[in-house]
């Protein structure tokens, strides 16, 4: 790739006249040798699991197999045909679809990881409803993802995009970042724009620790997902507007690489602090254990 900060994509994205999609795009078919149209269509089919995923969460049981989470997608939508919600309805879907592929990831479903399995309802929950609601075309989308991956692709190279290594601002601070910033650029903004989306939703995220309860990626994952999805929407927003991160997008992905190495181990995906050593915590890890034994696992 020619660029490994998000100051150099904003840079070639301005010299090549040309949108972070279209200069992911070249870049990618450069670094495999196929050509553009190849890695298009492969993006395209990836986009067809994640609209696949999203369907099967709203209409199938996704209760996991730890029994501890699946459909709450399915219960928000039903929240939202009996009541008007606090969100509205556009942001309240996107959070729905999000939590529906992240619990079709907990039930062992097919999903993208985007950038990882533990935050891939973000990612889809806004695409998918914004493709809804603007009536955009899946190529118009397939572009987005391809945005969306040249802002993973900064973030993986200069910070962490797992949760194991730098807490959950790492998964799904980095998923919303990506989120964010596609979304500016599928409805038009600048590459500018777009790059400060994504310090926007970072800077939020920051400090975000990773405490998967049993050590599952069920609570609090799933529901993560659906919020990181609703700010996603509010950081795209904001950057439209014309709001700025002051500090440097760049800035900010080191940052997180700083807070993430400073984050104690039991707070890195270890299921040792936070949410997974409350006392109900604890008591639901017992029962998964009694229940592996139970079951010669």
């Amino acid at each position: 790739m020619k660029f490994s900060t998000l100051a150099q994509l904003t840079e070639l994205c301005e010299e090549r006249q040309l949108r972070i999609s279209e200069v992911m795009l070249e870049e990618q078919a450069a670094e495999t040798g196929r050509s553009a149209q190849h890695e298009f269509q492969k993006m395209h089919e990836y986009y067809q699991i994640m609209k696949q995923a999203v369907e099967k969460g709203l209409t199938e049981d996704t209760t996991s197999r730890s029994g501890l989470t699946g459909k709450d997608a399915q219960r928000v939508m039903s929240y939202l045909s009996e009541q008007e919600s606090c969100l509205g309805v556009e942001a309240c879907e996107t959070m729905a679809y999000a939590l529906a592929v992240s619990e079709v990831n907990a039930s062992m479903g097919r999903i993208i990881a985007t950038p990882t399995a533990g935050s891939c309802g973000i990612i889809p929950g806004v695409f998918v409803r914004s493709q809804q609601r603007f009536q955009w075309s899946d190529e118009h989308m397939v572009m987005g993802l391809f945005s969306a991956g040249a802002i993973g692709f900064v973030i993986a190279n200069n910070s962490f995009i797992s949760g194991a290594e730098g807490g959950c601002q790492a998964e799904v601070g980095s998923a919303i970042a990506m989120a964010a910033g596609a979304m500016v650029e599928l409805r038009g903004g600048t590459p500018a724009q777009a790059i400060h989306a994504v310090g926007l939703a970072l800077k939020n995220s920051l400090g975000l620790i990773c405490d998967p309860v049993g050590g599952l990626v069920e609570i609090p994952c799933i529901v993560r997902n659906g919020f990181g999805a609703v700010t996603a929407l509010a950081a795209a927003d904001m950057a439209l507007a014309g709001v700025r991160s002051v500090i440097p997008s760049d800035e900010v992905v080191h940052v997180m690489l700083e807070v993430g190495s400073a984050m104690p181990e039991k707070h890195r995906e270890t299921a040792k602090g936070g949410l997974a050593q409350t006392p109900t915590g604890k008591k639901i890890m017992d029962q998964l254990h009694q229940q592996r034994n139970g079951r010669k696992i």
